[in-house]
């Protein structure tokens, strides 16, 4: 008679335990998977792929740009230090190539590449050669922060007036009023940044003397956290300020005017209107919301035009941000400098414009970033 041999209990408990854990390592699994393909999905994921692609893109063409012009950096400035002592400078290639083997320009173009991307990275722009050895990175730190405070009012003064402005314009309900007092901003709008600054300069500093000429302060001020030395920076900020923000308003408005004027014959303006609401309620929560929704377009596709406007303002009023001093690295031909100030403006405006992306489905609902 054979006998069937029996698996031992304990044997079965640990195959079942087992069976259970390969099931949980399973199911882990598949939903990292599923995260995974979530994120892949999501547009906000996307973008910001898209944003590192376009920086990356922008530093490899900073690289190669200026090697295709065929001059060396470090012999221009020494020639252009040279130049002005009076005499030719002995030994000037020794010294020349001294300087580029410190500052790696000696070294094979793809290895160049490489360490430009790792100093990128880890967001070390280098060595200045016309401040040498101070770093890009002190000089923009430096001057980024008047034109981050130059740039960010005048942005979001010129946005608001003007939007609100077009909008009163494009009203049919608007007090009459309004269309004398903001139709001269769109004249003023045709006139360029700079030139909208030499006559503010002419006309309140050199003839009515009611504000100072240039710089951001007075010569011999020590800056300080003090109300007196706040007052006096707002006094020198006031007319490369009002250069930019008169230009924009006009902007701003044709657009804003446009589109209040199209929505005026839309379902849900007329359905307001049929329901009774308040014209206040009809224009802020119907009027303007609605037409906002392009302006909000138009401004992350405008940011690069407004920087570039920005930074010719601030060598008109020798204001010391990142104009006046991509001026001076232009003069001093400093392309470490050139580089790197570029190349901030660059990542400036596609972080600005990835971040009003991301923003756009609070203002208008019907925006989602997601597939069904």
């Amino acid at each position: 008679m054979s006998t069937v041999a029996e698996t031992p209990p304990a044997s079965r408990d640990d195959e079942k335990q087992s069976g259970i854990r390969q099931r949980a390592d399973a199911l882990r699994e598949a939903g990292v998977m599923a995260v995974a393909l979530a994120v892949y999905r999501s547009y906000i994921f996307r973008r910001f792929v898209f944003l590192l692609f376009v920086i990356w893109i922008a530093a490899t063409v900073i690289f190669i740009i200026p090697r295709l012009s065929g001059q060396d950096p470090v012999k221009e400035k020494l020639l252009l230090e040279a130049q002005r002592g009076g005499a030719i400078q002995s030994g000037l290639d020794a010294v020349a190539k001294s300087y580029q083997a410190r500052l790696g320009l000696d070294q094979p173009l793809l290895t160049q590449y490489g360490n430009f991307m790792f100093d990128i990275v880890r967001f070390d722009l280098g060595p200045s050669i016309s401040f040498f050895p101070r770093s890009v990175n002190s000089i923009i730190a430096d001057s980024i922060v008047w034109s981050f405070g130059l740039i960010g009012t005048t942005v979001i003064l010129g946005f608001t007036i003007g939007t609100l402005a077009g909008a009163f314009l494009g009203w049919p309900k608007a007090p009459r009023g309004v269309g004398i007092l903001f139709m001269p901003f769109l004249t003023i709008s045709a006139i360029p940044q700079y030139l909208a600054g030499i006559i503010l300069v002419f006309i309140f500093a050199a003839q009515l003397e009611w504000l100072p000429l240039f710089g951001p302060y007075s010569p011999g001020t020590t800056p300080e956290w003090s109300f007196s030395f706040v007052v006096e920076v707002i006094r020198h900020a006031t007319l490369p300020a009002l250069a930019l923000v008169l230009s924009a308003i006009g902007f701003w408005a044709v657009g804003m005017r446009g589109m209040m004027i199209n929505n005026q014959g839309e379902d849900f303006m007329v359905q307001a209107e049929a329901k009774g609401l308040k014209g206040r309620r009809i224009f802020f929560r119907y009027g303007v919301r609605n037409a906002m929704l392009p302006q909000v377009t138009g401004l992350a596709l405008a940011l690069g035009t407004l920087l570039t406007g920005a930074l010719l303002i601030e060598r008109v009023f020798v204001y010391p941000g990142l104009g006046d001093i991509l001026f001076q690295a232009i003069r001093l031909s400093d392309f470490f400098v050139i580089r790197g100030i570029v190349f901030t403006i660059i990542v400036m405006v596609a972080v600005a414009t990835f971040l009003l992306d991301i923003l756009y489905p609070y203002l208008d609902p019907r925006v989602k970033y997601s597939r069904s």
